[in-house]
């Protein structure tokens, strides 16, 4: 084997991990599929399973450190992880369920790793990776799990790094106006929040539209043409536009919940808000988020203002409830808000490195308490 390819096989190493990256192929039930687990010294990792027909080991990789990052900075006792399953996630329901199900046998001996709930994925796919295996998180309340994506864990936590942020840049969430890229489980339950503290939604996207009103979306019609299997865009009273729009619409909060890299070099200076709060993974390049802070525009990373899954998760792991879920979001994404936002002000820099220096300082202390085991 050449210099050149083990260089490749190691491109994504540093001293925070990743620990393993391993490939999984069953080809009688046409699984293909990749986990990464980054980093383990806090424990056993959580992380989603992602499944869309383009994900990538560079993907799953940039996933699986935003989960390092993210359960170190909300001080979990979990290391962080990622799956992801190469399929369509619409596909009929019973070839579902078998590529999951081969998925979590695949995965069985990987037990530093808990799967939960992603983009393509839901509960009762986390209920057969736990028939399979007993080990997911996310679970269908009936098997005693906190749905994750039924209480809007995610989106919860997104709305309250919007509250904890507004003031610092200069709003209020009373009238705010509201953009959101992606009305899936993170995009539609950020809004329902966010519309109960009184902001207003006025532009919204999903992958086959987007609209836009600026005296507001009924968050219900919404959520009612998207049971019926129908794209935002046909929602009745609002403009159609195109989805490469949704990024220039005047508003105060921008929030990307759909796939990495919505906020690019390319794009990033048309937006025209003052506050983005990243619900999705990785949603912004690093040309992008510095921009945002050449701009003077406040922008809440996404392993901090996204973290509200993986802690109803970890509070589900141990046995806790839905209450105690609910509170612990409330209290942690609040608190590495204020912190992050407090020190990117105080050191001048952008405030995804005022977050990346407060989750590797807590990662690099868990790192040491395992050096001798």
């Amino acid at each position: 084997m050449s210099t050149n390819t083990n260089a490749e096989l190691f491109a994504f190493g540093d001293a925070l991990g990743p620990a393993k990256i391993v490939y999984l192929h069953t080809p009688s039930v046409g699984l293909r599929a990749i986990v990464v687990i980054d980093n383990v010294a806090a424990g056993p990792a959580i992380g989603g399973t992602r499944m869309a027909p383009d994900v990538s080991v560079l993907e799953c990789f940039r996933l699986a450190r935003a989960m390092t990052l993210k359960n170190a900075a909300c001080s979990l006792r979990h290391g962080g992880a990622k799956s992801v399953i190469f399929g369509d996630p619409t596909m009929p329901r019973h070839e579902k369920e078998r590529l999951i199900r081969a998925f979590a046998c695949a995965i069985a001996p990987l037990v530093e790793y808990i799967p939960g709930p992603d983009m393509g994925t839901d509960e009762l796919a986390m209920g057969w990776i736990h028939d399979e295996i007993g080990r997911a998180v996310g679970l269908p309340a009936e098997i005693g799990g906190i749905p994750l994506n039924e209480i809007g864990a995610t989106g919860f936590g997104v709305a309250i790094a919007a509250e904890v942020a507004a003031p610092f840049a200069g709003l209020s969430l009373e009238g705010a106006r509201v953009v959101v890229q992606g009305f899936g489980a993170v995009g539609e339950h950020a809004s329902r929040f966010l519309a109960k503290r009184g902001a207003r939604l006025v532009g919204v996207a999903d992958i086959a539209g987007a609209i836009s009103n600026p005296d507001g979306i009924d968050i219900e019609v919404l959520t009612e043409l998207k049971r019926a299997g129908k794209s935002v865009s046909a929602y009745p009273k609002a403009t159609v536009i195109p989805g490469d729009a949704l990024v220039a619409l005047p508003c105060d909060i921008w929030i990307p919940a759909a796939r990495p890299d919505a906020l690019r070099a390319d794009n990033v200076d048309r937006l025209a808000c003052k506050l983005v709060v990243q619900g999705a993974n990785v949603p912004a390049t690093k040309d992008a988020e510095a921009r945002m802070f050449e701009r003077g525009i406040i922008s809440v990373p996404d392993f901090i203002a996204n973290a509200g899954g993986v802690i109803a998760g970890a509070v589900e792991y141990g046995g806790g409830s839905e209450a105690i879920a609910l509170a612990a979001i409330e209290e942690k994404v609040g608190r590495n808000t204020r912190l992050t936002l407090e020190g990117a002000l105080a050191a001048h820099v952008p405030p995804a490195e005022a977050a990346t220096k407060l989750a590797t300082d807590r990662l690099h202390k868990m790192m040491k308490l395992k050096r001798w085991r």
